[in-house]
């Protein structure tokens, strides 16, 4: 057995090498070392890297497949993550990784940095799965956090010698580039859908720019009419199924707002539509907390208010904007009356200020432009 020293990306790895059925492997071991560290401390850490691998044997001949050992790790993730991001994880092993890793049916241990890269690169051209091409970099990411920590349980496990997921070549993040409604498109929008049964979620979502879950997820004792505050502290999402959660996205999204006259009197209203409601149904009301829900008492679905969203803006001939856009259009809002962005991180509920700064950077240009025009008149000025 054999090793050496070894610098990638800023850290210094022991590389040792072990023969497994007459076939090299490698094992990277990542060391405290620096580019500092002596010639008697590297030799040091590389004694122990060996010593402690020369005492390890590892079982290098399981025959279990990859596709197989990427389910046991998603039955130990499904006591370790919530409901929704289980189902995401679900989702994903079950559309894209399962399927490709049993077609090719390769065993763990035969897993490789090519392998994986290979795995990347189909899904990146063609992995949709309607075929119209390939699947995101951010849902690329998604498949990679699946593969990476089902290698670490196998290395965690002595099932493998390192983690090849580490060294793979992920495809360039694409800028999305958000829209949004002007102050003057909100206006005209929010007038146009003054009679129609969503406009006081509408008119909440773009007050408060709130994510769809948490729009839905505003029950009663959510609302202060006495201290006239409203706090975000509920969602719902939807995923294979509709899920309903005690818990914001993060401890950020778990934010108060004040209530202004309009809104409370707005409340005020649904809560009498609420009332009567309950009389008109009777014993076939659907009995909840919620605030936003049909007549008939069943609150509304993350689904239902996507498409009764498309519906709407196609029947007043609004330009087509995501739902979730009404929330960037909260922020434009903000920055156009002149607030930081680190109000407008505290007011959306961002866990921190360069999520903001980074989705809300073409919000500048004005201030952009005005800095462009400073410099201008003032180099101008100098020169007559």
């Amino acid at each position: 057995m054999t090793a050496s020293l070894q610098e990638k990306h800023g850290s210094i790895y022991a590389v040792i090498n072990i023969k497994v059925n007459g076939k090299r492997k490698q094992k990277w071991v990542k060391t405290e070392l620096t580019s500092k560290s002596g010639k008697r401390e590297r030799e040091k850490v590389l004694r122990e890297c060996l010593a402690l691998y020369e005492n390890n044997d590892l079982p290098l001949t399981s025959e279990i497949l990859f596709y197989e050992y990427v389910l046991l790790w998603l039955n130990e993730a499904k006591i370790k993550v919530d409901e929704v991001t289980f189902l995401h994880y679900q989702e994903m092993v079950n559309a894209h990784i399962l399927p490709y890793f049993k077609s090719i049916n390769i065993k763990l241990i035969d897993v490789n940095r090519s392998v994986l890269q290979k795995y990347f690169i189909e899904k990146y051209e063609n992995g949709r799965i309607d075929g119209k091409g390939g699947l995101s970099s951010t849902t690329l990411k998604h498949h990679r956090n699946i593969i990476n920590q089902t290698l670490s349980l196998a290395v965690k496990n002595n099932l493998i010698l390192s983690n090849p997921c580490q060294y793979v070549t992920m495809p360039k993040s694409e800028r999305y580039n958000y829209d949004f409604y002007n102050l003057d498109e909100i206006n005209c929008f929010l007038s146009s859908i003054k009679d129609e049964r969503l406009f006081p979620l509408y008119f909440v979502t773009i007050s408060f720019g709130l994510r769809r879950s948490e729009v839905l997820g505003i029950k009663w004792d959510s609302i202060d009419l006495e201290n006239k505050k409203l706090t975000i502290k509920h969602t719902i999402v939807d995923s294979y199924k509709i899920i309903e959660k005690d818990s914001t996205k993060n401890q950020s999204s778990y934010r108060s707002f004040p209530l202004n006259e309009e809104i409370i009197n707005l409340f005020v209203k649904l809560k009498n539509d609420e009332k009567q409601n309950k009389k008109l149904f009777g014993k076939e009301y659907i009995k909840n907390d919620y605030v936003f829900k049909m007549e008939n008492g069943k609150p509304y679905s993350p689904n239902y208010i996507t498409k009764q969203h498309a519906k709407i803006l196609k029947k007043y001939g609004f330009r087509h904007i995501r739902f979730h856009d009404l929330r960037h259009s909260c922020a434009s809002l903000l920055n156009a009356q002149g607030y930081t962005l680190k109000d407008i991180q505290e007011w959306l509920g961002h866990s921190d200020i360069q999520t903001t700064a980074n989705t809300y950077a073409h919000l500048d240009t004005k201030r952009k432009e005005n800095i462009s025009n400073n410099i201008c008149n003032i180099i101008t000025s100098k020169m007559r």
